[in-house]
């Protein structure tokens, strides 16, 4: 029997970097930690004596997440586990009631959820990892586990299995596992997976670093000391997951799980996703390929050449999936590309490979798709 049922109520400042803003968002966090006085900007006290059996800390990033922050939270609740957990939210300032459901949720559960309720947005002000700047700093658990809010773990076990693993093997930093993706009102899409591997297996550090395929964020669980000074990669990158897994492949090998044991909501409005598409995409696209590209340059020269050509290798790829993005045939059919074509589905090389050979044929079937979309929905 679990020792914490559902129904039970039961630092030092990370390092952030050259960013300025993040670096004061730092700074910021730790003296309202201090403080602790305003409900809607500083988290809740955590007395020292129950802190100090705390095992894992889970971090929840959200944002206009007021339809899915209820079902996230259930399911972190819903664990089965013999060990106390804190869940650490930071909502950055929400307008769609997400605030109201956070609050409820924290008044059933004082003890274990802290939440930051912030009234200005941060990521507007330059603080794009948020987690870094504000989450990481309160941790207090021997591990640290990762979701946005529009996500939520399906397995009841899956904190244990991960946190059981980690704590029979002391030379593995990082565990994670795939997850089911589903569209915004939460049908499957197609059955698919965010799945990086076909079988549990350990990940090297040098697989970890050169993945071919992305890892669901909610299934990301750390020891804690690989997250307690966040190296400059970390601060600059545009995304908050892939320099995490370098910092973890820094520490020594991973375990990945071929269990869905999180859903991935995909498609979701004002998701990260969702912002690159709008505006000017083909040059979004292009300066999120230079930043990642710069982030492997810093993690190569910070590591002295140890995954040196994992780092090219996986910079190579991103410049190649960029090109997929933004349909830049060219360089999708360049020979030295051939091998990251392989790695894309069958599914989407053929409809690369039409779009390709017959473009007006493809793009009047896109609009006839979007069409039909539009009025299913209405």
């Amino acid at each position: 029997m679990s020792l914490y049922p559902v129904d039970q109520n039961t630092v030092q400042p990370a390092s952030a970097g050259k960013n300025p803003a993040q670096q004061d968002a730092v700074k910021r966090n730790s003296a309202e930690a201090n403080a602790a006085q305003h409900p809607t900007e500083q988290e809740q006290a955590v007395p020292s004596a129950l802190a100090s059996d705390i095992l894992v800390s889970v971090c929840v990033v959200t944002y206009n997440h007021g339809k899915y922050i209820g079902t996230c939270l259930e399911h972190i609740l819903k664990q089965q586990r013999d060990f106390r957990i804190e869940i650490l939210i930071h909502d950055d300032a929400s307008t769609d009631g997400a605030q109201d459901v956070i609050r409820a949720w924290q008044k059933r559960y004082p003890d274990i959820i802290k939440p930051i309720l912030r009234v200005e947005n941060q990521y507007s002000q330059g603080i794009t990892n948020i987690s870094g700047a504000f989450n990481f700093p309160r941790a207090v658990g021997k591990y640290v586990a990762l979701t946005d809010g529009d996500d939520y773990w399906c397995d009841a076990h899956k904190l244990e299995k991960q946190v059981q693993y980690m704590e029979t093997h002391p030379n593995c930093g990082f565990t994670f596992h795939s997850a089911k993706v589903v569209n915004e009102d939460g049908a499957l899409v197609n059955g698919a997976l965010m799945r990086p591997y076909r079988t549990s297996r350990v990940v090297k550090p040098e697989e970890l670093v050169d993945k071919a395929v992305g890892s669901p964020f909610a299934s990301f669980l750390l020891r804690r000391e690989i997250v307690e000074k966040l190296p400059d990669y970390y601060v600059d990158c545009p995304v908050g997951d892939r320099p995490l897994e370098l910092m973890a492949a820094n520490f020594g090998e991973s375990y990945y799980f071929d269990e869905p044991m999180s859903v991935y909501r995909f498609g979701i409005r004002g998701s990260w996703t969702e912002t690159q598409m709008s505006g000017d995409y083909v040059e979004k696209q292009r300066k999120y390929a230079a930043d990642m590209w710069k982030m492997y340059h810093r993690f190569d020269e910070e590591t002295a050449g140890r995954f040196h050509a994992a780092c090219e290798h996986a910079g190579r790829r991103v410049e190649f999936l960029t090109a997929v993005n933004i349909r830049d045939f060219d360089v999708i059919y360049q020979a030295e590309n051939a091998e990251f074509l392989q790695e894309l589905s069958v599914h989407d090389r053929f409809f690369i490979g039409f779009e390709h050979r017959f473009p007006r044929l493809y793009q009047g079937l896109r609009r006839l798709r979007s069409a039909d979309r539009k009025k299913r929905k209405e």
